[in-house]
């Protein structure tokens, strides 16, 4: 059974075309664009690959995994705050369905990860997973008791959205947020506030990458950023563990990657913060499945029963 799988980005839309055979999935063909202001100049980029997807294979439905805020039950990107205005209303499910032909269910990219790596990787014994992105945002795919929960409307788990302290960096509309300190431009825009503070010139180009690599080789303030960062995902995970008792929390993206750098100051802190219960039946992991994740989610939505 051959599926698509539509991973919509701040910064690139890709679209996969999977075939899921004895309980696994393989990615057969991939293409992906650049984010463009207007959805339908993006679609336009990518019509060439899905409609010669569409005619040499015969494709049972699609998925499509974004950030949130969604409705998922209309199949509108709503708001997210990582996609240009133009895509804020945009009905996509309507869109592909009448563009294209083709069904599409629409989940948000956490609970589009939670179901690749419940499935796929990570997870796949768990009854009880969170799967957390932390890469251009912070959300978290809640598993409970062996299905996807979504919430009322499609918006369980904007973890992102939570204050952590009364200022910081700007994340998901929000100073001090925990997407502000827990997540890739976050990181990077934390490193630019301590400098300036200490009156220490960094420049505005600075990603979260080139601070991991400044701290792996030693540069003080990159690895305070860092540790500062780490005891902030600390504190959501503590709460998370607390309140969903886990029995795995996954974590893609810049924690998947420096997974080695984040853990020794993260363990300490869920030590001294979680119930002992809890903590000691939760494994926190880098997510299995690695880079491609976004693939695999999208196409685990379409297989999934999620449909809308």
């Amino acid at each position: 059974m051959y599926f698509i799988g539509f991973d919509i980005g701040g910064t690139k839309c890709a679209v996969s075309l999977g075939q899921w055979l004895g309980g696994k999935m393989d990615v057969v063909l991939r293409s992906e664009v650049p984010t463009l202001s207007s959805p339908y100049a993006t679609f336009d980029a990518l019509a060439p690959f899905i409609e010669r997807v569409l005619c040499e294979y015969k494709v049972e439905g699609a998925g499509i995994s974004c950030g949130g805020p969604l409705d998922t039950e209309a199949g509108v990107i709503v708001s997210t705050p990582n996609l240009p205005s133009d895509w804020h209303g945009f009905n996509i499910v309507e869109y592909i369905r009448e563009r294209f032909g083709i069904t599409a269910g629409l989940e948000n990219d956490a609970n589009a990860c939670a179901l690749a790596e419940w499935k796929f990787g990570a997870g796949r014994e768990a009854r009880n997973l969170i799967f957390m992105t932390f890469g251009t945002g912070l959300g978290a795919g809640l598993i409970l008791d062996g299905r996807l929960y979504s919430g009322t409307n499609g918006n369980a788990g904007e973890i992102g959205h939570i204050r952590l302290a009364d200022s910081g960096p700007l994340g998901y509309g929000k100073a001090g947020s925990a997407e502000g300190f827990c997540s890739g431009g976050g990181i990077a825009r934390l490193a630019r506030l301590m400098a300036r503070d200490e009156g220490i010139a960094l420049g505005d180009s600075i990603t979260a990458k080139d601070i991991f690599e400044r701290a792996r080789g030693g540069d003080e303030l990159a690895l305070r950023a860092v540790k500062r960062s780490a005891e902030k995902f600390a504190q959501v995970l503590a709460l998370l563990i607390d309140l969903i008792n886990p029995e795995v929390i996954a974590v893609g993206g810049v924690f998947m990657r420096n997974y080695d750098m984040f853990m020794p100051v993260i363990r300490p802190i869920l030590e001294e913060e979680c119930l002992r219960d809890a903590l000691k039946v939760c494994k926190v992991l880098p997510a299995m499945i690695g880079e491609n994740i976004g693939d695999l989610g999208a196409l685990a939505i379409a297989i999934s029963g999620v449909k809308k």
